[in-house]
């Protein structure tokens, strides 16, 4: 949300999210960028968000305004800093570089927005850098990437991004959120990407109006039945006739150990959003 609008900055508040992004980038006209940044560090000093993670959507690199956004914003203990632009591996080591230099107490991570035809073809490069720097973190950004590669806004396009997306960002343990969709009058057409992003791995959607909150919560969120299956597998591995394997049987399935990993991620995800919704 823009960080310009103090309103939006309330309601947020209340939001059933479980991350908030304040935008001092695209949401923000230029003559408001110095107001949106103090807005943001004054919510982020606040302490009235409850359990939210707290983003900060900086301006990109080659902006006057990068260098404030990210000082203010780390200082200011943002959970995380979201840039915008990144182009190369070169650029999360720069990013990095510079939050190291604020001091050792700054604990902000990093968050990369994948947007740009040049990150596109350096997405193993810049994903290897998560496990030495603060790099946690790539969000689709299919509105810049469609206006860079002079293509028309059609979710068909970027079927190839956002499987090499998602490989590289799990192929060194990042998490990975997908692009925003524009329309927020349409529930339905909303509920079909996020089911999209879902099936291909992705941890959750990026979102520009609440009225979009519920459907992705349910989509990402663990289904019932997976999440009653998932303790069913935990609880067998326990058991002490099955101390030592590799493989069991559960529910009349053959269940191996990366079953159990699974199974793991699964019910912590659920504990997590139970722990936000107190």
């Amino acid at each position: 949300m823009p960080a310009s609008n103090e309103r939006a900055l309330e309601k947020a508040k209340t939001l059933s999210a479980d991350t908030i992004i304040f935008d001092l980038e695209d949401a923000v006209a230029p003559d408001a960028k110095n107001e949106a940044r103090g807005n943001a560090c004054a919510a982020l000093q606040s302490g009235q968000y409850g359990n939210r993670e707290l983003v900060v959507r900086i301006n990109a690199m080659d902006t006057v305004w990068f260098d404030d956004d990210l000082k203010q914003a780390c200082l200011s203990k943002a959970d995380a800093v979201l840039v915008p632009k990144i182009l190369s591996a070169e650029d999360i080591i720069r990013i990095d570089g510079v939050i190291d230099d604020l001091g050792a107490n700054v604990a902000t991570k990093l968050w990369a927005m994948i947007e740009m035809p040049q990150a596109i073809l350096e997405l193993g490069a810049i994903a290897a850098l998560g496990p030495e720097t603060r790099l946690t973190s790539f969000v689709m950004g299919f509105n810049d990437l469609a206006k860079e590669m002079h293509a028309e806004h059609d979710r068909d396009v970027f079927g190839s991004v956002m499987t090499q997306t998602v490989i590289a960002a799990r192929a060194y343990g990042l998490n990975v959120i997908d692009s925003v969709y524009n329309d927020f009058n349409d529930p339905d057409g909303l509920e079909a990407e996020c089911l999209e992003a879902q099936k291909l791995g992705f941890d959750g959607k990026s979102l520009i109006h609440p009225a979009q909150i519920e459907t992705a919560n349910r989509v990402f969120a663990p289904q019932a039945g997976a999440l009653a299956e998932a303790e069913a597998i935990i609880a067998a591995f326990k058991d002490p006739v099955n101390a030592g394997k590799g493989v069991i049987v559960v529910d009349g399935k053959m269940t191996e150990l990366l079953h159990l990993k699974q199974a793991n991620q699964l019910v912590a995800t659920a504990k997590a959003i139970d722990a936000l919704a107190r």
